[in-house]
């Protein structure tokens, strides 16, 4: 299974971005989303490296809820 993770953009350069999410940076392809506008701050969802759609911070904490659940229900965490 595949899973797109969010995580919060800390910096931008053109198609490249650094995201955070719970202490783990990751730099990530812009590409996908080039014809959208993206500002620090915001969340995208990260796939394989690539920011694959922008989505709200409401919807990101959702995600994190739901994936801090199943590790925890598996013991992993």
């Amino acid at each position: 299974m595949c899973l797109g993770i969010p995580m919060r953009v800390v910096a931008k350069d053109r198609f490249r971005a650094r995201v955070e999410a719970k202490g783990v940076y990751r730099d990530v392809s812009l590409l996908l989303l080039q014809d959208q506008a993206l500002e620090v701050g915001e969340y995208v969802m990260v796939h394989a490296g690539s920011a694959i759609q922008k989505m709200s911070a409401e919807d990101a904490q959702a995600a994190w809820a739901l994936y801090d659940e199943l590790l925890a229900a598996q013991g992993s965490y």
